[in-house]
């Protein structure tokens, strides 16, 4: 078992009141916190070794380099994946899902077929809608329960020669489910398919490998890894990364510039224009050092304990409903108090000190199913506690009894 009040401590923004009460923080899918070690590692980057990288002969830039190109290696181990040059910096998720939909304007053509599952986030929606008003190609999406679990039966009567590329997230942010990504990944490309995972909010919590996975691409970001924010990684496989075109143009991606020709550096360079965030990258790195050492597994555990434990005692409130209530599912409960909108339970909540995310998550589609304005989420991490959720429960109660 995690020792939590130990692992508390690593967190200064634990200790904070708001609204004159102890933090609860409990919007760790939108943003984890991150612990001293690896704020420690921001402070000693701008302190001691603040330069450009892969360009300066000096020594800062040298160190800085080297720290830089660690973390990437940190990033490669943590995710098994087999070349350092498949993991590609990026300013986050969206940035990376950006760079492979830019990329494949090229190579799709009118009526080659995109399927999307029904619970993405906006993220892994938006760039595959710009993408086919460029290429005519037809996005078909893929149908949820009301449980919030994909209807696998129904993706694969979708999935045809047609299909060229499917995208799905790993867990979904909204409703915590975990999705079956193994038999979508598969299946896909039996047709010869290309997959994108949506690995944001899976990150935290499961520890997925490239390898065993054969994913195409996959993408993170690390605020949600106890890391900062502004910073994340798309791993792809290298023949994909080698078929696309870049997705910037600029410095460093560049292998010899003229004004009648460029031509590209080779991977990762190739997608990575421009001074990148060399303390954000390292300080990732740093993040997944921290995890590591506790171990994913553990916090998995930890935190499944938590979920059924918050489940239980929030099912208590009368007239209190949780969406999404898959078989698996992480530590994310959506619900909603019958005749209360849930931007005033939140609000109260943030009165009482505790921080809860209210509204459609970045995933109308799931709030258009339900035909439900949005949903107050409380999502856990391995660093809350079950007194936080009898804490939460109570000022729900309290709130209730005040809307009501």
């Amino acid at each position: 078992m995690l020792d939590v009040t130990k692992i508390r401590a690593d967190f200064p923004i634990l200790s904070r009141e708001v609204n004159g009460k102890p933090l609860v923080y409990l919007d760790n899918a939108a943003t984890s916190q991150t612990p001293q070690q690896v704020i420690d590692v921001i402070v000693d980057y701008y302190s001691n070794y603040n330069a450009n990288i892969h360009r300066g002969v000096h020594a800062l830039s040298q160190e800085a380099t080297d720290k830089y190109e660690q973390a990437r290696q940190k990033i490669q181990k943590h995710f098994n994946i087999a070349q350092a040059h498949e993991v590609i910096f990026t300013s986050g998720t969206t940035h990376g899902i950006n760079l492979v939909a830019n990329g494949f304007t090229s190579l799709l053509k009118k009526g080659d077929e995109l399927l999307v599952s029904a619970m993405e986030h906006h993220s892994n929606i938006v760039p595959w809608q710009m993408l086919c008003e460029r290429t005519g190609a037809i996005l078909r999406v893929i149908p949820m329960s009301r449980e919030g679990e994909l209807l696998m039966d129904a993706y694969h009567e979708l999935l045809s020669d047609k299909t060229k590329l499917v995208f799905c997230n790993h867990i979904s942010n909204a409703l915590g489910t975990i999705n079956p990504i193994e038999e979508i990944i598969d299946a896909a490309h039996q047709f010869g398919a290309v997959v994108l995972v949506d690995g944001a909010q899976a990150a935290p919590h499961i520890k997925a490998d490239m390898q065993a996975l054969d994913v195409d691409f996959y993408t993170v970001s690390a605020h949600k890894l106890c890391g900062p924010t502004g910073v994340g990684i798309l791993y792809g496989k290298s023949d994909w990364l080698t078929k696309l075109p870049p997705y910037q143009g600029g410095g460093e991606m560049i292998a010899e510039v003229t004004f009648e020709k460029t031509t590209y550096a080779d991977l990762p360079h190739k997608f990575e224009a421009g001074t990148p965030n060399i303390c954000g990258g390292i300080a990732f790195g740093a993040a997944l050092d921290y995890l590591n050492a506790i171990g994913l597994e553990e916090i998995a555990a930890y935190e499944s304990e938590l979920l059924k434990y918050a489940t239980e005692q929030l099912l208590q409130i009368d007239g209190l409903k949780i969406y999404g209530t898959a078989a698996r599912k992480t530590s994310v409960i959506s619900f909603n108090i019958e005749g209360i909108h849930p931007y005033d339970i939140g609000t109260i909540l943030d009165k009482l000190g505790i921080a809860v995310r209210t509204g459609h998550h970045c995933a109308q589609p799931i709030m258009d199913f339900y035909k439900i304005p949005g949903t107050v989420r409380a999502s856990f991490s391995f660093y809350n506690t079950k007194e936080e959720v009898d804490t939460l429960v109570e000022a729900i109660r309290r709130a209730k009894a005040m809307l009501s």
